[in-house]
């Protein structure tokens, strides 16, 4: 069987441990498009990391050419999640291994309600989180779960769709965006989920705007631009280098 690549975190520690969510030189195109320029980075099992840039970056790109969406289309490179290889597969089949991608559009399905939504999230193995679990994490959904899902609000929408994420077998929770146009006391609420879904084991990968509370809530940063790596370490290196976010953030 296939392995992915040795994990080197640059400390001088065993070169031989295995990265949990691994991203192999990439090259990812939009028709003729050259968008995604040979990124590479990895991440811990169980560790958050921002991924980060200015509008058009690439960050959206290199989420949806993980999650294997098939646009922008992968012509290079390699993406290993826990020793399987997405890169060789469909999104379908990436969504059975583990990855769940939270989209910025959210994706609520029209005409079912909050818990049809989860369900159908269910219909085919592996399962995830049970929808009694999810109410436990999300106790708005729980009571709106005979509310039409397109009628919620923009927070508690984006709540569905990081439950829809857990209602699966989930390893791997991309978020691109979740904050966007939410008041500042829902992202606290999310963000607080956030810290749940990760003492539960989940490895998350967060692409947001609002960099500062990214960063806070992140272990480690990557930052993009135009479509390849300028920075990889630690949130803490990104929080403390004035310079650094000025030069490829605007904060």
């Amino acid at each position: 069987m296939n392995v992915n690549p040795a994990f080197d975190d640059g400390t001088g520690g065993d070169a031989t441990a295995q990265a949990f969510f691994s991203v192999r030189d990439i090259h990812a195109y939009y028709g003729e498009s050259y968008i995604v320029q040979g990124i590479s980075f990895d991440v811990r099992e169980g560790e958050i990391l921002a991924l980060l840039g200015r509008n058009g970056a690439g960050k959206t790109s290199t989420l949806r050419t993980c999650a294997r969406l098939g646009n922008p289309e992968l012509r290079q490179g390699e993406i290993w999640l826990d020793g399987d290889a997405l890169h060789r597969m469909k999104a379908h089949e990436a969504s059975a291994a583990g990855l769940g991608l939270v989209p910025e559009d959210r994706r609520i399905i029209p005409g079912l309600t909050v818990e049809e939504n989860l369900k159908l999230a269910q219909i085919a193995p592996p399962v995830g989180w049970s929808i009694e679990r999810i109410y436990e994490l999300f106790p708005r959904l729980g009571e709106r779960r005979r509310q039409e899902g397109v009628t919620l609000s923009g927070g508690e929408q984006q709540m569905l769709s990081i439950a829809r994420a857990l209602a699966r077998d989930l390893k791997l929770l991309l978020l691109d965006e979740p904050y966007e146009g939410l008041a500042p006391v829902i992202v606290d609420e999310i963000e607080r989920t956030l810290g749940e879904i990760r003492r539960s084991g989940i490895t998350t990968i967060l692409v947001e705007q609002n960099a500062v509370r990214a960063l806070k809530l992140s272990d480690r940063a990557v930052i993009l631009d135009t479509g390849g790596v300028v920075f990889d370490g630690t949130a803490r290196e990104v929080l403390e280098n004035a310079a650094l976010r000025a030069e490829y953030l605007a904060i």
